[in-house]
């Protein structure tokens, strides 16, 4: 298992766009995480998680440390698209791992962009 791990970050290293755009996506969500820690303040004020629409519309409320989970998804989300995207790389090649390390980027961008949103409306004076 230690070898594997080692030969698939020595493949990595080889392709420098691939390891690049990892190192990219692994950032974004580190920043993403310190943004999160900052922007996010204790409060009493509870923020909307949930809506449904079946029936009669209802919105569930929840605690304001729940805004800490979009830090916790972003991380997980980085982590796991270079490691599927670096097992990709090495059993179907180069295009479909540039595909699934974008896709990555790409929903670390969009947690960011609802996180602000989210944080924006709830903002606690």
């Amino acid at each position: 298992m230690k070898n594997t791990v080692k030969q698939s970050f020595k493949e990595l290293l080889t392709n420098r766009y691939l390891t690049v755009l990892s190192g990219s996506v692994i950032l974004l969500a580190i920043i993403f995480v310190i943004y999160i820690l900052i922007a996010v303040r204790p409060s009493d004020l509870q923020l909307i998680t949930h809506y449904t629409a079946y029936g009669i519309t209802n919105l569930y409320r929840s605690q304001w440390f729940y805004l800490w989970s979009f830090g916790a998804f972003a991380l997980l989300a980085a982590f796991l698209h270079v490691a599927i995207g670096l097992k990709l790389y090495l059993s179907k090649g180069h295009p479909l791992a540039i595909m699934f390390v974008w896709l990555g980027l790409g929903i670390i961008i969009f947690a960011w962009i609802i996180a602000y949103a989210i944080i924006n409306v709830w903002s606690p004076v």
